[in-house]
């Protein structure tokens, strides 16, 4: 599996194992099925709930700690200086571990409608400054955000010492959120998608399964390829160990220019609903 450089220098995995909703009955097993698939790179996030077993799988998985990178995520509702340095002592406490590879705020702004969410600027630039004494104090190797428009990033930056070293985003077939991508590129800001398979929608999507039947893969499987050479690192979920392994074969797929092209004009289809600046509109 081919790492990417970050613009700190710290090299994190392609393709991770994205834990959301993936560890809603027997958690641990299925992170230790992961692991055991192959994967080394494991987003969690304390919205998720998950941290324990994550850790837990990663400690009884008998592999060293540093072959590992794993991501956890500040909880919208608890941004400012003060709540983010508690918070990330919860998140490692309950990962098990002194150090993350990669610490993200989850979201730009708290929850819609609560007191905090017209002050988001000011929360935003007091949680990096926060995650930027961890990272200066050796407890956080690289730091990046979740779900921010540019918008969101030049406020960030206005004060930001660290410049993020990964977005993390909706992005997939029929979702490609283009201005924000250019944006990060030109900042030299790495970009992960989240929910790279899309919705069901998406999976069923005609042009989509013609072209999967072409290349001989699953729809699924057509959709991380498509990340990969979009240049995203991708976090698929699955509980299933068969499929968690073919995920992994994704960058087998080379998917030719003009089928790339025709992917990235699709209209727009399988959007989660959820925008940072509004409360969740579900599609």
């Amino acid at each position: 599996m081919k790492d990417v450089v970050l613009n700190n220098g710290v090299s994190i995995p392609c393709i991770g194992f994205g834990t959301y909703k993936a560890t809603t009955e027997d958690g641990y097993s299925i992170i230790l099925n992961a692991i055991n698939a192959g994967y080394r790179h494991l987003d969690t996030a304390a919205l998720y709930e998950n941290e324990e077993e994550v850790g837990r799988a990663v400690r009884e998985s008998g592999i060293p700690r540093e072959q590992f990178f794993i991501t956890s995520k500040l909880n919208r509702n608890f941004l400012g200086y003060d709540n983010t340095k508690r918070e990330f002592e919860k998140s490692i406490k309950k990962l098990g571990t002194d150090y993350l590879d990669l610490y993200l705020i989850h979201w730009p702004r708290p929850d819609y409608g609560t007191d905090g969410f017209d002050d988001w600027k000011e929360l935003d630039r007091e949680s990096w400054r926060a995650m930027e004494e961890l990272m200066k104090a050796g407890r956080i190797r690289a730091l990046g955000v979740s779900n921010f428009l540019p918008h969101h990033l030049d406020n960030l930056l206005q004060s930001a010492e660290i410049v993020p070293a990964v977005n993390q985003l909706e992005l997939h077939p029929g979702y490609l959120q283009k201005e924000t991508v250019d944006y990060c590129r030109e900042k030299n800001i790495a970009i992960e998608a989240w929910s790279p398979m899309g919705r069901a929608r998406v999976l069923k999507d005609t042009l989509l399964s013609q072209i999967a039947e072409k290349y001989g893969v699953s729809t699924a499987n057509l959709c991380l390829s498509f990340g990969l050479q979009s240049g995203f690192i991708i976090l698929p979920k699955s509980t299933h160990i068969d499929r968690m392994k073919e995920n992994l074969n994704a960058e087998d797929t080379v998917i030719s220019k003009e089928d790339m092209d025709r992917i990235c004009s699709m209209p727009e289809t399988g959007w989660s609903g959820e925008h940072p600046d509004r409360e969740t509109v579900k599609p």
